[in-house]
């Protein structure tokens, strides 16, 4: 029998490589959290072989994968053809959440409804704008968008599935009309919706606990149980969150919010315990992103990026062995290869 953690990194696609192109890796795992577009991109690149940073941008101008505010309140990608029945599942919640902020920011219903009026507008006939350009269409259909405003006129539009992502231009994110980049799907039920999303999830990040489940879909733990019920994920389904685990060889420059890490509510399997507070969290000793050794989080790093180099600094917990180092530096080298620059390792 494998390990677990031997067993979730073959179902993400990270050993072996899994996947032959950027689509693919996020369609076979349902939505890839994606606020740090470029650590996004990179995780993709770690399940995709000799996948670089400007095919991932070719996938997002021509609409092969989608970026949104979906499932959990933040961005993900996710595949064109699942995007509408996980905005109708997982929708309705987030919206709620928007509407905490409402009173305060002096967002009313009908003025969700004026801005996305507005917003369609200036998309229609293919055409993508960034976020400031959207807020001075606003502005010119006399609707005050500013700083936390705007994100929420922005966001409200996104869980209405009326925009999306459209081409990067430059290191600006744009939005595009979500019905002009992705074709219409027919709906899924609520029940097969949720059977739907338990089933990605599950055989590409399992094994799991519905608790981990319940966390990386954004669903409530009666809905969660549901879907796991429906499904049918008995195989990949744990009962308790698993203790501290090995694979041994498996070494990463983990991106931030990478699905290895962050996709589960419990980490007790990859992470000690007592750093979990600062996981993810750039402090005086730690970096935002993960050095995984052995299937553990081992450390943390840092990337640099300029216009003709790159470079990495590590923070690892203990010395390295010659050959967890080699395997460092082999790392460093595949992520300049992503970039397209030279890449030096730091530590």
């Amino acid at each position: 029998m494998p390990s677990l953690l031997v067993d979730r990194l073959s179902r993400q696609g990270l050993k072996p490589l899994a996947h032959a192109t950027p689509e693919a890796a996020v369609a076979w795992l349902g939505a890839v959290q994606a606020q740090d577009y470029l650590g996004a991109a990179w995780a993709l690149a770690l399940r995709v072989g000799d996948l670089t940073l400007a095919d991932v941008d070719r996938a997002l101008a021509e609409g092969r994968i989608l970026r949104t505010h979906v499932l959990r309140p933040t961005w993900h990608f996710a595949a064109p053809a699942d995007l509408r029945w996980m905005l109708a599942l997982s929708g309705p919640r987030l919206k709620r959440l928007l509407t905490t902020y409402d009173a305060r920011l002096e967002l009313t219903p009908a003025l969700y409804r004026r801005a996305r009026a507005v917003i369609v507008r200036a998309l229609e006939g293919g055409q993508s704008k960034t976020r400031n350009e959207l807020a001075a269409e606003l502005k010119r259909g006399r609707i005050v968008a500013a700083s936390l405003r705007l994100a929420h006129l922005v966001m409200d539009a996104e869980i209405a599935g009326v925009i999306c992502s459209g081409p990067r231009r430059g290191a600006q994110m744009t939005y595009a009309l979500l019905d002009e980049r992705a074709p219409a799907a027919p709906p899924l039920t609520r029940d097969e919706a949720l059977a739907t999303l338990a089933t990605r999830y599950f055989r590409s990040h399992g094994p799991a606990t519905a608790h981990d489940f319940a966390w990386w879909s954004g669903l409530t733990m009666g809905d969660a149980r549901k879907a796991v019920t429906l499904a049918g994920v008995g195989r990949w389904l744990l009962a308790e969150p698993p203790s501290l685990d090995r694979a041994t060889g498996a070494h990463y420059l983990l991106p931030n919010y990478d699905e290895y890490l962050i996709a589960y509510r419990h980490r007790d399997a990859v992470l000690d315990p007592a750093r979990a507070r600062n996981f993810g969290v750039f402090t005086s000793t730690e970096f935002p992103h993960q050095v995984v050794l052995h299937g553990r989080v081992a450390g943390s790093w840092r990337r640099e990026v300029q216009a003709k180099r790159a470079g990495i600094t590590l923070k690892l917990y203990a010395k390295p062995t010659a050959t967890e180092l080699r395997a460092l530096t082999a790392e460093t080298r595949r992520f300049g290869r992503f970039l397209g620059l030279p890449c030096d390792m730091r530590h």
